[in-house]
C-alpha cells in the first residue's frame, strides 16, 4: 500500500482512503463530499485526523495512510500503514464495548468513553498493511 497521494478519494465499496504518513509539511482537503457526508483531512508524519460532519472520526499519532475505512452501524473497519507504531483514536458510539481485532488476532474488548472515543496501539513498523476491525 502506497500513501493516499491526493489524501482522501472515495473507494469503488463506497469506503474512503486517506492520509498520507510519508508528507513533511502538513496538508489537508476540507469539504470533500462522500455518501452525503462531509469530510475534513489533515495529514503528514507526525498525524492524521479525519473530521465527518465537522465531529471526530480518526486520529493517530505519529501519521498513517489508511485505506477502506468504512463506517457501520455496529463498528468500523480499515486497513493502516505508517513508518512507525501508532496510537490510533476512532469516534464510536458514546459508552460502549466493542470487540477489537488486529490483523484477525483479538486484542479484547474495549469502552468507548463518554465522548465516544476509542484508542488503541498498533504495530506498525516494518508490518505494511494492518487491518483492523472493531464491531460490537
Amino acid at each position: 500500500m502506497a500513501a493516499v497521494e491526493e489524501l482522501i478519494r472515495s473507494e469503488a465499496d463506497g469506503s474512503i482512503s486517506f492520509g498520507n504518513h510519508t508528507l513533511s509539511e502538513k496538508a489537508k482537503v476540507e469539504d470533500f463530499s462522500h455518501g452525503g457526508d462531509l469530510y475534513k483531512v489533515k495529514t503528514y508524519r507526525t498525524m492524521t485526523k479525519l473530521e465527518k460532519n465537522g465531529m471526530f472520526a480518526y486520529e493517530s499519532v505519529p501519521g498513517t495512510s489508511v485505506l477502506s475505512f468504512a463506517e457501520r452501524e455496529d463498528g468500523v473497519s480499515f486497513l493502516v500503514e505508517g513508518n512507525e507504531d501508532a496510537q490510533i483514536t476512532v469516534g464510536l458510539q458514546d459508552d460502549t464495548e466493542y470487540d477489537v481485532k488486529v490483523n484477525g488476532e483479538d486484542a479484547g474488548r474495549m469502552r468507548t468513553n463518554l465522548g465516544g472515543k476509542l484508542s488503541l496501539s498498533v504495530e506498525l513498523a516494518g508490518a505494511g498493511e494492518v487491518k483492523v476491525e472493531i464491531g460490537r
